[in-house]
């Protein structure tokens, strides 16, 4: 039956001649005569009329870009402006209703809270519900819930966007790019997926002084960035999500891209789909529990960047100029990240032992050298922007160790699963090491000593984990 399925979706490329395969005249009459086939044919071919486009004849079989532009734009736009953009609100926002800022700050546990609870019911949703319609509902609650916080008026107004805010990001940010490039891609799917996750780090440069800029307008300049960045965000991804996206490229009647030849792609699919394992079963192997630890504890992690500005302040007496490259440390931060996303993403195809190894290392090193505590500049920036690569595996690597370890049949509602952990994590990670830092005089090197039992513990975990993945097989 799937042989004939394939063969079906071959044929039809050829009748609406996007791809040339060869199909024989005695296997296209034994074809014909099975209705099912016949079924199967006549759906694909309707499907690829009514989701023919421009875009699709200009790029023909490689439409698989397409969907990489796309997931690049959500996470530029919505994405990075949502996630990466609260910090620049925190003061002007607390000073503008006197209140203290933990009392803005919980605004973004409220939405990891919201996110912890929502992605199970959205990853079931998305599993069973046309792509389009999910991530393009995903965008327009996003910038609803950006924009309503412009007319704000009482702090729970925030919260309760918030929650809005966490029922529409867990599809743009945990779910889409894994589950598009999985079904477009028959290789080099980590580094594609690297390459569209970078974009997060990328629209945090961009977004941030734009928006410390139009904050900085007018006493109420918070209402207008708000405003212009749901807005940005609304106009930017919604003709992505609804003219572009297509689930599957069967939709349009084209194969996943493979970069090898058809012999070699039909290795690899069958390999991989004799270790594919349900998202009800995957939860039976110890496996899961080992994958969603190491995803709660990188995330738990990356979180220590966030007091790396803190740190340098720690230098105000020793060396004034590190004291005053705060915003340098975190620009560092996010470079590295970027950079870790592609090339974790890269390494993750040769292999993602490999690639958890090196981000792994990478962390740890970086917080070594923030450790010694010398007044010298570039080697600071050397240890942030190493421990940058670190926070990459919690976008790049958690998605590609769930692929390696269950298979790509289910990956992306398994993934679903295990990054509600994370974002629970998320919501109490900075109160945690708030009380580690200022609980002692030396409290930074106990944090940066945490991190590193904490990243070194995931190795294990993934390791552990990839090893009895590849027993089971």
């Amino acid at each position: 039956m799937l042989l004939r399925a394939r063969t079906a979706e071959v044929l039809t490329a050829k009748i609406l001649r996007t791809q040339s395969p060869r199909v024989s005249s005695k296997k296209l009459c034994d074809l014909v005569g099975d209705v099912s086939f016949l079924r199967h044919i006549a759906y694909t071919i309707s499907g690829q009329k009514r989701g023919a486009s421009v875009l699709q004849r200009l790029l023909g079989t490689k439409y698989a870009y397409a969907i990489v532009a796309t997931c690049i734009v959500i996470m530029f736009l919505p994405c990075a402006i949502i996630l990466t953009c609260f910090g620049i609100f925190i003061t002007p926002v607390s000073q503008y209703f006197g209140v203290p800022r933990v009392a803005f700050s919980a605004v973004f546990s409220v939405l990891c809270i919201a996110m912890t609870v929502a992605l199970p019911f959205i990853g079931k949703f998305y599993k069973t519900h046309d792509t389009r319609l999910v991530l393009s509902a995903s965008v327009i609650i996003c910038a609803i819930s950006y924009g309503a916080m412009s007319a704000a008026q009482e702090m729970w107004h925030f919260y309760l966007c918030a929650v809005g805010l966490g029922i529409g990001v867990p599809a743009l940010m945990f779910l889409c790019v894994p589950a598009l490039i999985n079904d477009w891609f028959d290789q080099r799917v980590g580094t594609f997926m690297g390459l569209c996750f970078a974009f997060t780090g990328i629209g945090g440069t961009v977004f941030n002084p734009i928006g410390s800029a139009i904050i900085s307008s007018g006493p109420e300049g918070w209402r207008a960035c708000y405003l212009i960045f749901a807005l940005v965000m609304l106009v930017g991804t919604l003709p992505f999500t609804l003219f572009v996206v297509r689930e599957k490229p069967q939709d349009l009647g084209l194969t996943p891209l493979t970069f090898s030849s058809t012999d070699e792609k039909n290795v690899e699919v069958a390999e991989t789909s004799s270790t594919d394992i349900s998202a009800d079963d995957a939860m039976k192997y110890p496996e899961f529990y080992m994958v969603a630890a190491f995803y709660a504890l990188i995330t738990f992690n990356q979180q220590i960047s966030q007091y790396f500005p803190s740190y340098a302040a720690t230098f105000a007496e020793t060396a004034p100029a590190i004291a005053a490259a705060t915003g340098l440390l975190a620009g560092t931060t996010m470079l590295g990240q970027a950079i870790g996303k592609v090339l974790l993403g890269a390494l993750s195809d040769i292999s993602v032992k490999l690639a958890c190894f090196v981000g792994i290392f990478s962390g740890i090193v970086g917080l070594l050298m923030l450790g010694i505590k010398l007044p010298v500049l570039p080697l600071l920036l050397a240890g942030t922007f190493l421990f940058g690569i670190a926070y990459a595996l919690t976008t790049v690597g958690s998605p590609l160790l769930v692929r390696a370890v269950f298979g790509k049949k289910d990956s992306t509602l398994i993934y679903s699963r295990i990054a509600g952990v994370s974002s629970f994590v998320s919501a109490c990670a900075l109160i945690i090491w708030s009380l580690i830092v200022d609980g002692s005089a030396h409290g930074f090197l106990v944090l940066f000593g945490i991190g590193i039992v904490l990243m070194s513990s995931c190795l294990a975990l993934a390791l552990t984990a990839l090893k009895r993945a590849n027993k089971r097989a």
